[in-house]
């Protein structure tokens, strides 16, 4: 099947686009309209809301055809490259489209392409299909309090009960899950091997009896992580994403796409160079050379991280897994995020901890506040490191102590 253009193809692009949304909003003031907070804060009737605004252009773009353009056609996506994802993305930021949260995210970019690629024929059917639609919501349950960046480590077990598995064990900073319909849970089946070679993954329905959701409550005041608690949980073994076993390479995929969403997903999170601009503008502090001198480093480190994405984006096959280049840009996005707090915090000084009602001050505390947890998600930069040195630099891998069976490793 042959691929539009994708310079001809934006233009039927940007006309579906208005038909759906309005033309995004200039703001008037520095901080005007703009949430500067990296995580949503907000209470739970207002999530629910925006969620079903999400969900509502969600669905458009999926019945438009706009859905997962990558994911090759037999797998339920548009079949199209990277390029064509650039130019929808480029198009898209001209639009007021719905905030993103966490939760669509991970139910869209994620689990669908997880379930896509390593589920059944039924599997795509009943369920890939909803997640890219977002009529079903699915959370990512793999983190744990003793796996972290050790993802690999995870103790929560999965043993087979003839036509079931019986869940039980515990995950934690869970985006979404007291709304999600469904979690793409990581499960060891198999402690006698290496600890990579016996995990396995499932579809988790989260009101199955066993399931109990703590909200975490967060210093920037929101709850939008979660603890998740499995006693007991039977799951059939029709929800088994993949074979036995084959868990690591469906988490290593799906933690590919998460970086690469991280990375270059056209959501807002937390502040831009432009706000740092137009707050240095309110406060007269463009003429100071020191400033300038920081704005024009941040600016810099901006446009890199949008040449990389774009870099990244061309060059990698239509309809391919992502690779360790991911990882590159999930590190700059994270690392603009803090400098780009740092800088803003430096031109308020003690305006930033006291809301003085000017514009666009204050507001920043959300963003520092939740810099730090960027840092964290979908691997910490230190992870980050590791994959580019290894996997993109070649260099030699840091000595590892755990390739014994996971059974006989220490604390197991």
């Amino acid at each position: 099947m042959s691929r539009p253009d994708p310079d001809a193809w934006r233009t039927q692009v940007r006309q579906w686009l208005a038909t759906v949304l309005e033309p995004a909003p200039v703001p008037e003031s520095a901080g005007e309209a703009a949430d500067l907070a990296v995580f949503h804060n907000l209470p739970e009737e207002e999530e629910r809301l925006l969620l079903e605004r999400c969900r509502a252009y969600q669905r458009a773009r999926f019945d438009a055809g706009y859905q997962a353009l990558t994911l090759p056609a037999d797998k339920g996506g548009a079949g199209l490259t990277a390029a064509h994802v650039a130019a929808f993305a480029e198009e898209e930021s001209a639009f007021a489209v719905p905030p993103s949260t966490e939760l669509i995210s991970v139910t869209v970019r994620l689990v669908a392409m997880a379930v896509s690629l390593f589920g059944t024929a039924e599997q795509r059917h009943d369920h890939a299909r909803a997640f890219l639609r977002t009529d079903l919501l699915a959370c990512q349950l793999f983190s744990e309090p003793g796996a972290g960046s050790d993802l690999a480590a995870l103790r929560t077990r999965a043993r087979q009960d003839e036509d079931h598995w019986v869940l039980d064990g515990q995950k934690v900073w869970t985006s979404g899950a007291q709304f999600a319909d469904y979690g793409l849970l990581l499960a060891r089946t198999d402690p006698d091997v290496v600890k990579q070679a016996g995990i396995t993954a499932f579809l988790v329905p989260m009101d199955s009896t066993g399931v109990e959701v703590r909200p975490i409550r967060q210093m920037s005041g929101g709850a939008s992580f979660n603890e998740v608690f499995l006693s007991g949980v039977r799951v059939p073994d029709r929800f088994r994403i993949g074979r036995p076993g084959q868990g690591w390479e469906v988490a290593t995929t799906t933690l590919a796409f998460e970086r690469t969403a991280s990375g270059s997903g056209n959501r807002r999170k937390g502040g831009t160079f432009s706000d740092v601009l137009a707050l240095a503008r309110s406060l007269g502090r463009t003429t100071d050379p020191l400033v300038r001198q920081r704005l024009a480093d941040l600016y810099v480190r901006a446009a890199l991280r949008a040449a990389t994405v774009d870099r990244v984006a061309r060059t990698s096959a239509a309809g391919g897994r992502p690779g360790p280049e991911a990882s590159l840009t999930k590190l700059m996005a994270s690392d603009l995020l803090t400098r780009t707090g740092q800088v803003a915090a430096e031109l308020m000084g003690a305006r930033i901890s006291a809301d003085t009602g000017e514009p666009g001050t204050f507001a920043w505390t959300q963003h520092l506040l939740g810099a730090p947890g960027y840092r964290l998600a979908g691997g910490t930069d230190q992870i980050q490191r590791n994959l580019i040195g290894e996997r993109v630099l070649k260099l030699p891998p840091e000595p590892r102590a755990d390739r014994a069976p996971f059974s006989q490793l220490p604390g197991n």
